[in-house]
């Protein structure tokens, strides 16, 4: 499920982690970074079972209208094409699915108000009056509706920020990658698949790969052991600034990427320097990726030689 790059974002937190607790062992570190990994597939989890979240609130809201004494021509005919959709009660019956939410606590019941909030912004969009006014009833139809919920609703909402921080202290980098996975899943369930839990590592799905799990622990350790030497290069290499001034999180970035440089000689040095600047375009300042591109550059001749 994790790719490379997001394997590479969690090493560097963990680098970084350790950065600002010195006292922070490699051991607690190697605990936690398994954390975050299996996080992000929790967090999957979570975001899948929104379908039936969200489609609870609609009959909970259907309902209620069905009490109503003075109803309006469209409550006394209803649309129940949302209502009635096939992917919730197929979520529903899937008894491994449901077993895993279960024993993870994953729960939308809490966050309902949230839910009801996603539900009421759907039936302001066009793709939403699209698919109702649409006479196909089928799966698929009702997968393509939920692949837009997914691309759509859950992407900077404040409230669902802050709920997902609650839930889980590592889901707050991981919502987007997240929501990419549900919409794969959908988008299988229209063709006819049946779910499964997405395996850890996307070497455990592509052959050829070589073992993610052993890549971003020897990338954790390695970057770990390096980190005095690389920090003294990187300060060597800025001498006109002190060391306290640099940020802490190009640091542990730059020396992941070295320790990535030296250690994995498979790996082509310009793929690994390209990585980390656009990792520093989201956990640096604004000027970070320039920054780290640039000392990246003159310590990679530095190091490359040393490749194993």
């Amino acid at each position: 499920m994790l790719n490379r790059r997001i394997l590479r974002i969690k090493a560097f937190k963990e680098l970084f982690a350790i950065e600002m607790l010195p006292d922070k062992s490699l051991s607690s570190a190697r605990k936690e970074l398994d954390l975050a990994i299996e996080s992000t597939r929790d967090l999957y989890l979570f975001m899948l079972s929104s379908v039936c979240a969200i489609t609870k609130v609609a009959n909970e809201k259907f309902n209620q209208l069905q009490k109503k004494i003075n109803k309006t021509e469209e409550e006394r005919n209803p649309n129940l094409k949302f209502i009635r959709n096939a992917l919730s009660p197929l979520l529903e019956a899937d008894v491994d699915f449901q077993k895993l939410l279960k024993k993870k606590g994953l729960d939308w019941g809490a966050y309902d108000l949230i839910v009801k909030k996603i539900y009421a912004s759907m039936q302001t969009r066009d793709y939403f009056a699209a698919y109702m006014a649409d006479p196909e009833r089928s799966l698929s139809a009702d997968c393509r509706l939920f692949v837009h919920v997914f691309e759509e609703e859950f992407v900077d909402r404040e409230d669902l920020e802050t709920a997902l921080e609650d839930l889980s202290i590592y889901w707050n980098d991981d919502l987007a990658y997240a929501l990419t996975w549900c919409c794969r899943t959908v988008e299988s369930l229209a063709k006819g698949g049946e779910w499964s839990l997405p395996p850890l590592y996307l070497s455990d799905i592509k052959k050829g790969l070589e073992d993610d799990d052993a890549f971003v622990h020897k990338l954790l350790n390695e970057s770990y052991a390096n980190y005095d030497k690389f920090s003294s290069l990187i300060s060597e290499s800025v001498p006109n600034w002190d060391k306290d001034r640099l940020v802490g999180t190009d640091i542990a970035l730059i020396v992941t990427a070295l320790s990535e440089i030296v250690s994995f000689s498979d790996i082509p040095v310009n793929v690994s320097i390209n990585e980390y600047v656009e990792i520093a375009k989201y956990y640096g300042t604004p000027k970070s990726s320039t920054f780290v591109n640039g000392i990246l550059d003159t310590l990679s001749k530095k190091v490359e030689f040393k490749k194993k």
